[in-house]
């Protein structure tokens, strides 16, 4: 499940307690993520208000559209699960969204949603790569400069997030089985 050892649920007490609590009340189930934070809970508390901050003010499928491609780009399967399961829940269906994770770029988005995660992907991969050109390519989507700032806060979230799971080895969570087959390999790939 990880690479260190996390607090077992019976042994959890304080805020690692009341952090599996608000897991297993929303989600049914204490996520294997929420579980590597376990010794830092205050942590995952931040980072919950940070995401916050950065989702308030973006359009929910293009956040995950966002947060997609960065967490695709840094081949983090957890969060391209997750992130992929919104997305096919809420916006797309799974043979889209399976094209979509083949190659957003062909498969048939418009261009501003294309532009978007392929800003994100960048940024995951070498944000010192990012040109003053990168960002008027997204201008010239009709993105304002805030929006701008808001696709760039999202994919340096998602590096945040995915490098802290991938350097504790959290693995997917079981219910990610659910997704359909094709959709789930190729989002976990």
């Amino acid at each position: 499940m990880a690479f260190i050892e996390t607090i077992p649920e019976e042994q959890a007490q304080g805020e690692t307690k009341r952090l599996y609590d608000r897991h297993l009340e929303r989600q049914g189930y204490i996520p294997n993520y929420a579980r590597v934070y376990s010794h830092r809970p205050e942590v995952m508390a931040a980072w919950g208000e940070l995401l916050r901050a950065v989702k308030r003010p973006m359009d929910e499928r293009r956040f995950e559209l966002a947060t997609l491609a960065a967490a695709r780009a840094l081949g983090n399967a957890y969060c391209s699960l997750a992130h992929g399961t919104i997305l096919c829940e809420k916006f797309f269906s799974a043979e889209q969204l399976t094209r979509i994770a083949e190659d957003f770029r062909t498969a048939g988005l418009p261009p501003a949603d294309v532009a978007i995660m392929a800003f994100a992907e960048r940024m995951a991969r070498d944000a010192s790569s990012i040109t003053a050109e990168d960002v008027a390519g997204l201008r010239a989507h009709g993105l304002s400069e805030a929006e701008i700032f808001d696709v760039a806060a999202a994919a340096a979230a998602r590096c945040f997030f995915a490098k802290m799971l991938d350097a504790l080895g959290a693995q997917p969570d079981a219910i990610y089985q659910e997704l359909e087959e094709g959709l789930r390999r190729r989002l976990a790939g």
